[in-house]
């Protein structure tokens, strides 16, 4: 007999009865608020074309790197997995993949990969069997007749999942064709874009060259020149902003940021154009180009989001034959009182600039990032991001940054995901841990019913829409 699949409705609550009772309420106040999904890496060309999807493994498995990651790191590779590698479109027979997903399916167990896949197996597809070798081809018969249907294309699951704004992310050298076809399709839901610079940015990215020719073309400036260069930017982020974009965001290495002089920037940059630059002199742009946004967003209002700390396509064999993105990301320590610095001399003070930044360094937490936007009118604490998007690690985000820094200096949650469907699984494990933390205080006397109420809705739905400028 198949496993059944019944979701717990009390999952991620306080084992204690009356802890638990105080969460059912709070969560009950905030379980069906609209999402708002601020920052995340979903396909444009999904809600512009509105085309189905064809496969359980096109839609659920081959765009998900928290899947595929685990399953490569057991031996499963990822070529038959319908993972696209850098010679094109995988091979894989599709329900074969789905198979191999399905007989390793177990190797989830504890994670919150296995919390969102079942989230959205019951809710979404309304399974109520588990997802095991025996059930593999049901499953993968059940959700392809599901996508054959209107109900399921992006659009009408965009409205189903009640989604009040969903930001995807773009570089500078990127048409914005899809976030066009969106406009003028006459259809309702926002989706908003994000400003993402790096690959223009980064010497160190092996787009470089080739963005950076797109982004002269598109802003039609001389970017290799220094002044015709932030010229770009000006324009190409004003772009952004006729899509809708509300905000920035920066992937870097570290958090370093640096202010040049103009003199010094503009060397610098000649350096970096002329290809005869070293490591240091990358990493200095880098620091300084943070800096340079922010000025820029002090000038037209754009949250900017620092996204720092992961020594990406630390896989060297894998980046060469997959490319980017395909689970090989690992964290690093990072520093941020020191790294900081510079920018927050300049604009530390300006309420009018508005800051988020995340961090995969958890001992960061408490030590540095609490006590900065604990003081700084410009920083904000973006939400437990990636590795730490987990029940465990959202705890450990409050616990650690709370006492320092309050609530009102976090930005509610956004799920940086590429996995549409997940969306609101992970909006509601979110909610679910929050309101967990909040009836904790509660219990122990430190917050009165009705504050944990408010800050429920300011969690869910009030941070968010202020820090993001909504």
């Amino acid at each position: 007999m198949p496993t059944p699949l019944k979701l717990d409705p009390d999952r991620l609550f306080p084992a204690d009865a009356t802890t638990r009772a105080v969460a059912r309420s709070l969560y009950a106040e905030v379980r069906g608020l609209p999402i708002v999904s601020p920052h995340g890496h979903t396909d444009p060309a999904w809600f512009a074309t509105d085309a189905p999807w064809s496969n359980a493994t096109e839609l659920l498995l081959a765009p998900d790197h928290y899947l595929y990651r685990m399953l490569y790191s057991q031996g499963v590779p990822l070529e038959r997995l319908g993972v696209p590698s850098r010679a094109g479109p995988s091979s894989a027979d599709p329900r074969e993949a789905w198979r191999l997903f399905a007989a390793h399916y177990y190797l989830f167990r504890g994670t919150p990969s296995r919390l969102w896949l079942d989230h959205v197996f019951a809710e979404v597809f309304g399974f109520d069997v588990a997802l095991e070798p025996s059930t593999a081809d049901f499953y993968f018969d059940r959700i392809g007749e599901a996508l054959a249907n209107p109900a399921f294309r992006p659009r009408a699951l965009f409205d189903r999942f009640d989604i009040a704004l969903l930001a995807t992310t773009e570089g500078p050298q990127e048409e914005l064709v899809h976030h066009a076809a969106i406009r003028a399709s006459g259809w309702q839901g926002r989706v908003v874009t994000t400003y993402r610079p790096d690959p223009v940015i980064d010497a160190e990215h092996e787009q470089f060259r080739g963005a950076l020719e797109r982004f002269g073309a598109l802003s039609g400036e001389d970017v290799l020149s220094w002044r015709g260069y932030l010229a770009a930017h000006r324009k190409r982020r004003a772009d952004f902003r006729a899509m809708g974009a509300t905000a920035t965001d920066h992937g870097h290495p570290t958090a370093r940021t640096a202010d040049l002089s103009p003199s010094e920037a503009e060397t610098l940059f000649a350096r970096i154009i002329g290809g005869d630059h070293s490591p240091e002199d990358a990493e200095l742009f880098r620091a300084h180009m943070l800096t340079e946004m922010a000025a820029m967003s002090l000038e037209d209002g754009m949250v900017m989001q620092i996204h720092p700390g992961s020594f990406r396509n630390h896989n060297r064999a894998l980046f060469a034959s997959h490319g980017r993105d395909k689970g090989a990301d690992i964290p690093t320590r990072t520093d941020y009182v020191q790294a900081l610095k510079p920018l927050l001399d300049r604009f530390g003070n300006e309420a009018d600039v508005s800051i988020i930044l995340f961090t995969l360094d958890e001992s960061a937490y408490a030590r540095e990032l609490a006590p900065l936007a604990g003081h700084y009118p410009c920083l904000k604490l973006g939400p437990a991001w990636w590795f730490h998007d987990s029940p465990e690690g959202m705890r450990r985000f409050r616990e650690m940054t709370t006492e320092t820094a309050g609530f009102y200096n976090s930005v509610g949650f956004n799920d940086d995901t590429r996995a549409f469907l997940s969306i609101p699984a992970r909006h509601d494990v979110a909610r679910r841990v929050d309101c967990a933390f909040l009836a904790r205080l509660v219990a122990e006397g430190r917050l009165l019913d009705w504050e944990a109420a408010e800050l429920a809705n300011e969690l869910t739905s009030g941070l968010v829409r202020r820090a993001y400028r909504l």
